[in-house]
């Protein structure tokens, strides 16, 4: 028991330093991840000139006021023109999918382009996504909550992606379409999109709409504050675009998902100049107890959870009979089952507790920072935070518990039997919104 205690220690102390720290560091605090509810005698709507209508600057995922996806571009022109050149070709109809190929969930568009009739070049794909609510007052009548006109993307599903919502105008004289636009990813471990932010997505969409022609950067594209700070990165102010009096207007957003990073390296040598000849024999001793099953450990679940991301994008890129329910039903299992039980049973093969435990829980946290580096993710809610670090202790209990040490007397020993219903714990959790 003792030992077993050390070891859980240990893990604590490498889930806090290789992924609690770091993130806990450039992580939004715990007040701008939860939404802020606001009475409804306080909302402060966004007006228009010549217009009866007005809109809360905020969506939500109930009919409450909830503070939490800002609305941050607001398109003025013929309501028809700007909604039909968002879902037509220019000399045709858009094609819609039937509702079998589309994810199942409600009020969701999807649309595809034939190549060569955007202005920007932008090819979309289907845009699913669960709906939210946008709080309008049509002047004439009382506020009511509606859903989106349509959903627009770019990117993939299972992977990283810029999601629009849009949201016409309840009168139809009034010429204005609100829009929210975020980058997200997918979140294999709770099945949801994560958004990473909506500052990117509203710069990509005034770049969009100042390069077409008939456009005056300097007149028609303003930034004007609409008080929605707060949630993600917003910063309140929200881009509006004015195309009244285009007779024409051929646009579509253009997305820029590509974000660059820099990172600081050290070479060996250097590295080396700061170690003391104690530090030179630990290191030995260390490299000493490496096993080829170490590795062996380490590339096993490295590669089942970024093979579930790679799986996934090629699953939606390449196969149409396939819904994005089915997908995530056949690679979900990897992520909940598949990593623990390979886990445990290449753990068996090594000697030591603490060693297996260690490669898994550091193995796990490396293929976490693969991940988030490939969808372009620069920071985490805290309560993302701290589930992750919970799945890495988890994962190493059930390494160390399957050590050959640990299995002596009994392969149901208490680390396994700990990290077994500490892991199931978290997820079952995680997909019914406790974590």
């Amino acid at each position: 028991m003792r030992r077993s205690l050390v070891i859980g220690l240990a893990l604590l102390a490498i889930a806090f330093l290789f992924m609690g720290g770091p993130s806990l560091l450039f992580s939004p605090s715990t007040a701008d991840v939860a939404p802020e509810e606001t009475d409804e005698p306080e909302l402060e709507l966004v007006e228009f000139e010549d217009s009866d209508s007005s809109i809360w600057a905020f969506m939500s995922a109930r009919e409450a006021h909830d503070k939490r996806s800002p609305i941050n571009v607001f398109v003025r022109g013929d309501t028809d023109n700007v909604v039909r050149t968002l879902t037509e070709e220019g000399d045709g109809d858009w094609e819609e999918l039937d509702e079998e190929e589309l994810d199942a969930e409600s009020e969701t568009f999807a649309f595809i382009e034939d190549e060569g009739h955007h202005a920007t070049g932008t090819e979309w794909g289907d845009a699913a996504g669960t709906t939210r609510y946008a709080w309008v007052d049509p002047g004439d009548s009382d506020p009511y909550w509606m859903t989106e006109t349509l959903q627009l993307d770019d990117g993939d599903y299972y992977g990283e992606r810029m999601h629009i919502r849009l949201y016409e105008s309840p009168n139809d004289d009034d010429q204005w379409v609100a829009m929210q636009g975020h980058t997200e990813h997918f979140d294999w471990f709770t099945l949801r999109h994560r958004v990473d932010g909506v500052e990117e997505a509203q710069l990509r969409i005034e770049q969009e709409f100042m390069e077409l022609p008939g456009v005056d950067p300097q007149q028609d594209v303003v930034r004007i504050n609409v008080q929605n700070s707060g949630p993600s990165d917003a910063d309140g102010w929200a881009t509006k675009i004015n195309l009244l009096g285009m007779t024409f207007t051929p646009f579509l957003l253009g997305i820029g998902l590509a974000a660059g990073k820099t990172v600081a390296r050290q070479t060996p040598e250097s590295v080396d100049r700061h170690l003391t000849d104690v530090d030179r024999k630990r290191l030995q001793a260390a490299r000493d107890r490496l096993e080829a099953d170490h590795l062996l450990l380490a590339m096993t679940i490295i590669s089942l959870f970024l093979g579930v991301r790679i799986a996934g994008v090629a699953l939606e890129r390449w196969t149409e009979f396939l819904s994005m329910h089915m997908i995530a039903a056949l690679l979900y299992p990897v992520i909940a089952l598949g990593i623990p039980v390979a886990t445990y049973l290449v753990a068996s093969r090594l000697e030591r507790r603490l060693d297996a435990a260690v490669a898994a829980s550091l193995s796990l946290a490396a293929a976490i920072w693969i991940d988030y580096g490939l969808m372009n993710v620069d920071s985490l809610p805290v309560d993302v935070v701290l589930q992750r670090m919970l799945v890495i202790v988890a994962l190493g209990l059930i390494a160390g518990g399957a050590a050959r040490r640990a299995t002596r007397e009994s392969r149901f020993n208490d680390m396994l039997v700990v990290g077994v219903a500490t892991w199931a714990i978290v997820l079952v959790g995680t997909l019914f919104g406790y974590f």
